[in-house]
């Protein structure tokens, strides 16, 4: 089947258009320049920027016997005359290179980048890694299908998966657990001896060693990395696979200069123990003992002539006496430095530190496996990272709908950005405000309305700022309150009554570095999506139905009344004592996706079905946000399209406040 891109429909693959929405399924448009690209295509014709799906395949062989992979037709030219009942069986040493534009696989889906020699001189060798093309990326894999059939359940009580080769065993766990500093597996399949792992391709990430290097790099930086390995040390243990954090040019990091992974490595070791069953081993009787992680942090020095820090060495020399035999001593003794080389208010790595204006980072550790759990949750550090903005974006975007024949939505968007960069020193300060707004009351009425309150709230955070002070709970409540009295005045002036009476429902997010505050009037929202926590919906609307849920009633109840959707509040009908608007807080403490959303763009549970296609990929500071409002109002107005649609996407992405240690 082929999954349409744009409304996620199920298509016979021999469909060239999306039998539900139109969108071509053999072609799409460059992300640099917008030209039409063939999907097997791997670069545009018109800019040259690579637009194919580009996967990096990890190709095992088994024993000492030829390989078995993939489809020679594209070489039959090349191949000796050889009688057809052997043809297939032809000998690795009469087999050519395997071109760039063959295929790994007999389907022909997956064709080379580059040439892959198969030859008698390699015969020895039992792994190759090459990039490869999809060149039907829109048809689900074999793998894929098997996650979702079986939800997640590929595995019997013995260990061994069904329908996918061992290899990809590890792969799979990991990312059913939402493990985003590994890469995301996208297909896997066995040819007799020979194994094919199709994975994210990481290999243009910039290596840890580089950034290591950098003078700007502080010592408090280092120390976060060495934290984060062995957080991934305990996710990689179960799996068997903590050799990966072993190998230098494995460590990559990410956008936000988080470390990730390429690729996974398995301990040969534990594989092989794993094969006698109920046969287990502690940490410490393991061959991967911790201290295997002192030695490499030492490596990295090595390779970067950086300096050792006296703390640091002491780390080394325990872990090499034995001293340091476990995960948690080892965290312990890292948060230890930490305080040592605190000295200002930020960063914090003390449990009880809540810091105002900066936002907390609070890891939990998890319990490091094949340790005495007795006694212990008390002892394992917390560790707390004040968080600084590292860049903060936005666009807002309003469309008419299908059905309507004047807009009624409004939204406003003010920000300020001052930033400072040195060559060792880089400040980012941030604060915006947008205000979204759904009006009614028909046209020169809730056009009115909407516009009034934007404008409304926009002067008032105006002059609100003029101190650098930053929002209370009072304030926000005040902006709504002069919002809903400058409609309420206006219906008065104009002796409007009844349903004529404009208003405007109201969503307010105001942004001031990490710290949030919220408030809102009626059933616009304010959604957040992190790539922790997933979407969630941080408003709660003001209508029937969730009235009826807070006072106890069944949700399948409280949405079969007829006035279910009916709003409980807005602005301007009524005066303020009839205005009870819902304020909240929060830090920004990772990288976030906030949408404001009029219900044009949030009924039917759009927002919530589509999150992952249309959302999640503008978390990457890669991503276009004006493209990708776009796209959502594009996919509203497809799936719904009753109503005006308006939306304003902000994406705020934060780093640790590391800036003053070095």
């Amino acid at each position: 089947m082929l999954i349409c891109p744009q409304c996620k429909f199920e298509n016979p693959n021999a469909n060239k258009f999306c039998q539900n929405c139109g969108t071509s399924l053999t072609h799409h448009d460059c992300h640099d320049c917008g030209t039409e690209v063939p999907l097997n295509a791997q670069s545009c014709d018109n800019c040259g920027a690579e637009c194919g799906q580009v996967w990096w395949a990890i190709i095992t062989k088994e024993g000492s016997g030829d390989w078995e992979l993939g489809s020679w037709q594209d070489d039959q030219d090349d191949l000796p005359t050889l009688p057809l009942s052997t043809e297939n069986t032809l000998p690795l040493t009469a087999r050519p290179v395997m071109k760039a534009g063959s295929y790994i696989d007999k389907e022909q889906r997956y064709q080379l980048l580059e040439h892959l020699p198969i030859s008698e001189e390699n015969t020895s060798q039992t792994e190759i890694c090459v990039r490869v093309l999809d060149c039907y990326p829109y048809q689900i894999s074999p793998i894929t299908a098997i996650l979702e059939n079986q939800n997640q359940g590929l595995f019997t009580s013995a260990g061994k998966e069904i329908g996918i080769p061992r290899l990809a065993k590890a792969y799979v766990q990991l990312q059913s657990k939402g493990q985003s500093e590994m890469p995301v597996i996208h297909d896997a399949w066995q040819e007799g001896n020979t194994q094919v792992v199709l994975i994210e391709d990481r290999s243009d990430w910039p290596m840890l060693t580089e950034l290591w290097k950098e003078e700007t790099t502080s010592s408090l930086q280092i120390l976060h990395w060495f934290y984060q390995m062995t957080q991934l040390w305990s996710v990689l243990e179960p799996v068997k696979c903590r050799q990966s954090l072993l190998e230098l040019s494995n460590l990559r990091l990410d956008e936000d200069q988080t470390l990730a992974l390429a690729r996974l490595y398995g301990e040969v070791e534990a594989e092989a123990d794993a094969e006698a069953e109920d046969e287990t081993l502690s940490l410490t009787e393991q061959p991967f003992s911790v201290k295997v992680l002192g030695e490499i942090w030492q490596e990295l020095f090595r390779q970067s002539q950086r300096t050792q820090f006296g703390a640091v060495l002491q780390i080394f020399e325990d872990l090499k006496l034995g001293k340091i035999q476990t995960i948690a001593q080892l965290r312990s003794r890292l948060e230890a430095i930490a305080t040592e080389l605190e000295t200002s208010p930020i960063p914090s790595f003390s449990p009880t530190a809540n810091q105002h204006p900066t936002a907390p980072t609070i890891i939990q550790l998890e319990d490091a496996p094949g340790e005495d759990s007795a006694g212990k949750s008390d002892d394992l550090p917390t560790i707390v990272l004040s968080m600084q903005l590292s860049s903060l974006e936005d666009v807002g975007r309003t469309d008419v709908g299908r059905q309507r024949q004047h807009n009624e939505d409004y939204f406003g968007i003010d920000t300020k950005v001052e930033k400072l960069e040195l060559p060792k020193n880089r400040i980012f300060q941030a604060r915006g405000l947008y205000i979204l707004c759904d009006g009614m009351g028909g046209h020169a009425g809730g056009e009115i309305a909407s516009e009034l309150a934007v404008n409304t709230v926009r002067q008032y955070f105006q002059e609100l700022w003029t101190s650098d002070k930053h929002p209370t709970e009072e304030n926000m409540r005040e902006a709504v309150y002069l919002a809903n009295q400058a409609i309420y005045q206006l219906n008065q002036q104009d002796a409007r009554s009844g349903v004529g009476r404009m208003g405007t429902t109201l969503v307010i997010l105001l942004i001031q570095d990490t710290e949030v505050a919220v408030a809102h009037v009626g059933d616009s929202r304010l959604y957040r999506l992190t790539r922790k926590r997933g979407l969630e919906q941080i408003t709660v609307d003001h209508e029937v139905g969730q009235r009826e849920i807070a006072r106890g009633v069944e949700p399948s109840i409280a949405y079969a009344r007829p006035d279910a959707y009916q709003l409980t509040q807005a602005l301007g009908p009524r005066d303020e004592s009839a205005i009870y608007p819902d304020v909240d807080f929060f830090d920004i403490n990772e990288d976030s996706l906030l949408i404001l959303a009029s219900d044009g763009l949030s009924d039917n549970d759009l927002l919530e079905t589509h999150w992952q296609t249309h959302l999640l990929p503008l978390l990457s500071s890669g991503a276009n946000l004006e493209r990708g409002v776009t796209e959502l109002i594009d996919l509203a107005n497809q799936k719904n399209g009753h109503d005006n649609i308006t939306a304003i996407l902000v994406r705020a992405k934060v780093r640790p406040n590391m800036e003053s240690q070095k």
